[in-house]
């Protein structure tokens, strides 16, 4: 499933999944249990991509059941949202964070600030995450 820039609600889909900052991720425990967690994201090729703490719980979860849900904060009124489900697979072959020039682009500061640089963020957060949205909610309507 793909967004459409050329319609108003698929070009502010796209300005919002390429602008925002922190999205949640819900996965699903092994006994059913939803579990979210705001993460850090791009969107690339169609696909959103993350960098998951190889200590994570919801590591297992993936590994268990990789379908999930992934939503972007509202506006202020409430009227705009979006929502992806999709399948999540760790991709071992995809750029390591101090190789992802986008990913360094979008939240290098913050890396630097709060993380210790991208080196040592990528020691912690080493599984390169892939989400295959399979359906959009929200914007577009």
């Amino acid at each position: 499933m793909t967004l459409d820039p050329a319609t108003p609600g698929g070009q502010r889909a796209l300005e919002r999944l390429s602008g925002d900052r922190v999205g949640w991720l819900t996965t699903v425990t092994p006994t059913g249990q939803p579990q979210s967690m705001p993460i850090w994201f791009l969107w690339v090729d169609g696909e959103l991509v993350f960098y998951g703490d190889h200590r994570a719980r919801r590591n297992a979860n993936l590994a268990t059941n990789p379908r999930v849900s992934f939503h972007l904060r509202t506006d202020p009124e409430a009227d705009e949202y979006l929502v992806i489900e999709g399948m999540a697979r760790v991709d071992p072959d995809y750029p390591a964070i101090p190789e992802n020039p986008a990913f360094l682009a979008k939240y290098g500061p913050s890396i630097d600030r709060t993380l210790g640089g991208p080196v040592v963020m990528s020691q912690t957060y080493s599984l390169p995450v892939r989400i295959t949205p399979a359906r959009f909610v929200g914007i577009p309507r």
